[in-house]
């Protein structure tokens, strides 16, 4: 009788079909297909649209109610549009998601943060209630819990200019709001960035040494341990959501919301 391997979806970003990110891209995902079954968003090829409007609300598009209330409705209901169904589906399948893109204005660009707008809807990525408690389950609890994720983020500038005390700011604190307030939040295992400096002004050298990299990464993920982000029911926190006085204490930084800090 032959395994099951586990499934992987590889979230891909870029707008250019000849470019590093592409040729980084075929190869990881080349080397994610020794050990997994992988599905691929190819957002830019696949014509992905990232605007939330009223066509994800279905049938309850002229309903009355409010817009959240609406989508929570069309989430229970399956009047999502099909698209969004079918990237839903990806995600609750996946037990591994890679998320490549270019850090552009020290963001994700527009086409992910539209897929993550109009994929992680209500009553799916947030607002997802326990039924035996009734509580609502985020920060380390949601739908896609135990699921886990690797970035990789390429850049201009240096690691040094994007380190702790770098002009640009460090990395994790520019993402912090994709690890730990999207992903984080619906339950996901996030592990440490995968960044890589300085595309460009890469030749065919850099290239193939971030190929390399990254496909030796990716071959040894399932030894990895995730970002060790607190659980908002860790007891840490008061009941207003925010930390002890006693965890961390004097720190305001971001590095708080971590076990390890």
């Amino acid at each position: 009788m032959t395994e099951s391997r586990p499934n992987a979806l590889y979230l891909y970003a870029h707008p250019e079909a000849r470019s590093f990110n592409r040729e980084l891209f075929d190869a990881a995902r080349a080397e994610l297909e020794l050990t997994h079954d992988v599905v691929a968003s190819d957002l830019y090829a696949m014509g992905f649209d990232p605007l939330l409007d009223d066509r994800d609300l279905g049938s309850l598009a002229q309903a009355s109610g409010s817009f959240i209330s609406r989508w929570t409705r069309a989430t229970a209901e399956s009047q999502l549009p099909e698209d969004i169904r079918v990237e839903q589906q990806k995600l609750l399948d996946a037990d591994l998601v890679v998320l490549q893109f270019p850090l552009w204005w020290y963001s994700m660009p527009a086409i992910l943060k539209g897929w993550f707008d109009r994929v992680l809807t209500a009553g799916f990525g947030f607002d997802v209630v326990d039924p035996e408690t009734g509580l609502t389950r985020r920060y380390g609890d949601g739908l896609l819990t135990g699921k886990r994720v690797l970035i990789v983020v390429s850049y201009g500038e240096s690691d040094a200019a994007l380190g702790p005390r770098g002009i640009a700011g460090d990395l994790d604190t520019i993402l912090y709001g994709l690890t730990h307030g999207v992903l984080f939040y619906t339950g996901c295992e996030v592990l440490p960035l995968h960044g890589i400096e300085g595309v460009d002004g890469f030749d065919s050298r850099d290239v193939a040494r971030e190929i390399t990299r990254l496909r030796e990464r990716i071959a040894g993920l399932a030894a990895e341990a995730p970002i060790p982000f607190r659980r908002m029911e860790s007891g840490d926190y008061t009941p207003e959501r925010v930390l002890r006085d006693e965890v961390a204490r004097g720190r305001t930084d971001l590095g708080i919301h971590r076990t390890d800090a």
